[in-house]
């Protein structure tokens, strides 16, 4: 079984990055829970703070990465469409329902 798997990023069409499963897999389910269905949705630091109750403990000793993995998920997750983001102050929240 691969232990990685591909990330887009939507500041870099058309570049990828290769990534942790297990970690993108836990952080990404994490905050699709948190993540409100419409705008203005929540802040980033909110984000971190939401998803750190979700995180796995073998996954993310600490929390330590959560802001990284956010953020790596947050850019994969909006080159997909799942997730959008509002201007400046950023604050993210789903566009699919029933994520």
């Amino acid at each position: 079984m691969d232990d990685k798997l591909t990330v887009e990023n939507v500041g870099q069409p058309g570049k990828t990055y290769r990534v942790d499963a297990a970690k993108y897999q836990a952080m990404r389910s994490a905050m699709l829970k948190v993540l409100p269905q419409q705008a203005p949705g929540m802040a980033v630091a909110e984000v971190i703070a939401a998803v750190r109750p979700h995180m796995p403990d073998a996954l993310f000793p600490g929390g330590d990465t959560a802001g990284w993995w956010v953020k790596c998920v947050q850019l994969d997750l909006e080159a997909k469409r799942v997730i959008a983001r509002t201007p400046s102050p950023v604050r993210l929240y789903c566009l699919q329902s029933g994520h």
